[in-house]
């Protein structure tokens, strides 16, 4: 609903015809109704796209170019190109077979040279689909029911019921084993099996029941095998429930593992593996302990349960509509146990994804252009898995979850009640801050600690590795933690049921004390990161956020310095020195908030030092960058794309201060995508870069269309027009747009995670400003027009400060062609490639070749925190 509202928000001027007249008649008895009329008038609007939509030519022909942006956008994904080969080997007929994204070639250029009129059909697609009986309608709202009940049946009961009913599909199933050439450097085996349809047996959730145990990572799991073995890093096994994965005509069941380079070579091995624990399952059957011990996410927010309930509608009966997504109301085992003894391997695919593919595979599918080839099973496996082969000793059943909360109590306070947190211990090696929970009054707790120090992400992903086997089982317990290696220190995030987070806590205090790898985990985790960094940079969005922190924020490392650090080699003996080094001076702080006494806070932090057993820091450690200030100017930094193949460019432009988001969003929206249709991801960004604040407008799109410096001009177009636009902006506009965000600020926290992250924030950036939304209220009451026109116009006159980053592959010639280096020429070289300015900037922008030499001449901005 929201999406659609936007939209009409957009585009209010094509919304004024057929339907209007009606619109406001309905607009009129909700006034009676004492319905909020703007939101009325709105809602009115969004049914007569139902209704009586207008279809406008011209504004087809723009929607078309957005979803051939949105087409382009989704080409570089493994997954988007995994999901179209796997509907494109369905049987011939089935409708996954279907190009369902939709292009510029499809919607525009391939309906002309066939005389098919591209507006007609659509109307007929309308007339097809757009009937009641398909429809289901979910609106949430602090309103009465009565008064819902009202305001829908007036505005919505005129969409038609055309009570057309569409045939049944033939069966998907079809068995077949790839060699895949994925996008990102990646080892990946996917299994997957099409099953019958599965959505009448949603209140036993058989497939829950497999994926739970298959996706399993305690002891005797498939994972810890293969773990052990030093073949795979990360299985996921299960049903999305996406319409493709889920629908009536098929359920597929999919296991999807990452493999190591070894994995890669023993695939064969790994996939007999998953069909040996599967067997076991098949032998012992469905055990009802199991099926008690399976939690399904609970915790949406309201969009999320507007959005799950109105697809709810439209799966489940009326009683169930709230929850038939997400509980196991039924334990039937033999539901189960017939879906569990289909995951056999003679109704296995098999998908192998790896760049080491190359080569060997002829095939392209058509329309992501992912290279692929149709193999044989190698004898011996195929006459294998027909055989009664034998299970694998080491695989076995999970055993039972010590993690699992039983007390559920709140906590009194032992301490005097405060509204934000409180420091309740200082010393020399740590601090931390403490807030009892009296809001939420859930049996929750949140502990926060970050160690600061420059340490590796190598050590943090071994340390992480480490802890994947013990800690699952809290996993499972709806415990939650993260380990974060940030740019200054290591961050460890612990959540959930109070009763048993203590317990891992401690367990990844101790992995952390006791730290040790062998070398063949040192090697394998060493050569997964280098595909990591790899896959990262070759994103156009993350290579130009990594190339616009390099410029700003000084003595910052690169994720291309990061990468070519890994592939020049480091050793276990150097990572081995550097922990211990690490873990001898240290200073520690940490945040705990819920339902935790101050008294069992405190013995968090005692934890951390008694165990790690450290000296403090010898000088205070900065936890942010300096940020190098601009010179005046418009500077361009302009660098070739990594990834060969993607055609998608990113353009940012950035100013260094100034704060106007709220009234920028729509309009950049509007003039960027919507009029001059630059790109599907438009969008503005306040920024705070290392408390340095700044503003910035992005644009991705596709150098097939857009020279990168004609959308920054088209970016300085629009932002000429927004000064005259908030110059004329009446008193009364302008008031609506800060009371708008006022309101936004004043939102309650709609659970405990909410108020503790934002709390975190302040923490953590050492600012301690836990009341910093009221501080915001209150500038903003004071804020006026003439404040918003002055401060911009004296960010964007001669001495502004502004940054360009252009991240492109190529550019086009004036007509229209690729210039510079063929597109397929190879990026292995992972190094940043300064491309010279367009004539278009050539004479307006300071070019910048050479970050490093660049900002060696700019002053360097104090530290700074924003605490007023």
């Amino acid at each position: 609903m929201i999406l659609f509202i936007r939209e009409t928000e957009h585009k209010q001027g094509e919304w004024q015809a057929e339907g209007e007249a009606d619109a406001i008649k309905n607009m009129k008895k909700a006034r009676k109704a004492s319905i909020n009329a703007s939101v009325c008038l709105l809602f009115c609007r969004w049914a007569q796209f139902f209704i009586h939509p207008l279809m406008i030519r011209d504004a087809i022909d723009r929607e078309v170019e957005a979803v051939d942006s949105e087409y382009q956008l989704a080409r570089p994904s493994d997954a988007n190109r995994k999901e179209m080969l796997f509907g494109s080997l369905a049987r011939p007929g089935h409708p996954m077979g279907k190009f369902f994204w939709g292009n510029a070639e499809t919607l525009k250029h391939e309906p002309k040279r066939n005389n098919i009129d591209t507006h007609a059909r659509l109307r007929e697609f309308w007339m097809r689909y757009y009937s009641a009986h398909y429809m289901t309608l979910v609106v949430q709202s602090k309103e009465t029911l009565d008064t819902l009940e009202k305001w829908v049946t007036e505005i919505f009961s005129q969409i038609p019921n055309k009570k057309i009913m569409e045939n049944t599909y033939i069966c998907f199933s079809k068995k077949y084993f790839c060699l895949v050439v994925p996008i990102r450097k990646i080892h990946a085996l996917t299994i997957t099996w099409a099953l019958p349809p599965q959505q009448q047996h949603y209140r036993v959730k058989p497939l829950h029941y497999i994926s739970w145990l298959v996706g399993h990572e305690g002891k005797g799991s498939i994972l810890s095998y293969l773990r052990k073995k030093c073949w795979a890093l990360a299985l996921f096994g299960g049903n999305g429930e996406t319409g493709f994965e889920q629908n009536s005509t098929y359920s597929v069941f999919s296991i999807s593992i990452t493999l190591t380079d070894e994995g890669y070579e023993h695939f064969y091995e790994v996939a007999h593996t998953v069909f040996q624990y599967l067997k076991m399952l098949q032998k012992l059957g469905p055990e009802k302990s199991f099926w008690y011990e399976i939690i399904l996410s609970l915790q949406t927010d309201p969009v999320e349960y507007v959005e799950n309930m109105c697809e709810n509608m439209q799966l489940y009966p009326l009683q169930d509509f709230l929850t038939g997504d997400q509980l196991l109301f039924e334990y039937k085992p033999e539901v189960i146990a017939e879906a569990l003894n289909q995951l056999v391997p003679q109704k296995a695919n098999l998908v192998l994804l790896s760049g080491a593919n190359e080569g060997k595979c002829d095939l392209k599918e058509k329309w992501f252009g992912t290279q692929y080839s149709m193999e044989d099973v190698e004898n011996s496996w195929a006459e294998l898995w027909k055989t009664n082969f034998e299970l694998n000793p080491d695989l076995h059943l999970p055993a039972e979850n010590k993690y699992i909360a039983t007390d559920f109590m709140l906590k009194a306070f032992d301490c005097p009640e405060t509204e934000y947190p409180v420091k309740i211990v200082n010393t020399p090696q740590g601090c931390l801050w403490y807030k009892k929970d009296n809001k939420f009054k859930i049996p929750k707790g949140k502990i926060f600690h970050s160690i600061y120090v420059v340490l590796f992400d190598i050590f943090v992903n071994i340390l992480t590795h480490n802890l994947a086997e013990p800690a699952y089982e809290a996993d499972v317990a709806q415990l939650e933690y993260k380990l974060v290696a940030g740019e200054h220190g290591l961050i460890i995030r612990v959540k959930g049921f109070n009763h048993k987070l203590p317990l891992l806590f401690q367990l990844i205090i101790d992995y952390l004390a006791e730290f040790s790898s062998t070398p063949a985990v040192f090697t394998m985790i060493t050569e997964q990161l280098k595909k990591t960094y790899f896959n990262i940079l070759i994103k156009p969005e993350t290579l130009a956020k990594d190339v616009r922190l390099l410029i700003l924020e000084y003595a910052r490392w690169s994720m291309i310095d990061k990468y070519r650090a890994l592939m020049d080699g480091l050793s276990l003996e150097s990572l081995l020195s550097f922990v211990k080094e690490f873990k001898s001076q240290l200073f520690v702080e940490g945040l705990v908030q819920g339902n935790v006494t101050s008294t069992e806070s405190m013995d968090f932090l005692k934890y951390v030092v008694d165990k790690l057993n450290f000296m403090p820091l010898e000088q205070e450690m900065p936890v942010q960058f300096q940020v190098v200030e601009l010179p005046s100017g418009h500077h361009l930094c302009k660098v070739r794309a990594l990834n060969k193949g993607d055609a998608n460019s990113e353009v940012t432009v950035y100013y260094q201060y100034v704060e106007l988001q709220m009234h920028m969003e729509e309009p950049c929206f509007d003039f960027l995508r919507t009029k001059q249709t630059l790109g599907y991801h438009v969008y503005p960004t306040c920024r705070n870069t290392s408390g340095i604040l700044g503003f910035s407008v992005t644009v991705g799109t596709q150098a097939t269309k857009y020279n990168s410096e004609v959308v920054d001009k088209k970016i300085e177009e629009f932002l000429s027009s927004f000064e005259e636009k908030i110059e004329n902006l009446t008193e009364e506009a302008f008031n609506t747009q800060v009371t708008a965000l006022i309101k936004l600020k004043e939102c309650e926290d709609t659970h405990l995670g909410e108020e503790v992250d934002r709390n975190w924030n302040e923490v953590v950036t050492q600012q301690y400003l836990f009341d910093r939304l009221a501080h915001e209220i209150e500038a903003l009451k004071s804020f006026s027009k003439s404040d918003l026109v002055n401060w911009f116009k004296a960010h964007r006159g001669p001495g502004s400060k502004m940054l360009s980053v252009h991240v492109s592959i190529y550019e086009l010639e004036e007509d229209g062609s690729p210039s510079g280096e063929d597109s397929n020429s190879s990026c292995e070289a992972m190094q940043l490639t300064y491309l010279p300015s367009s004539p278009l900037l050539v004479d307006s922008t300071i070019p910048i070749t050479d970050i490093r030499a660049f900002t060696s001449t700019l002053n360097l901005l104090p530290y700074h925190k924003i605490v007023k």
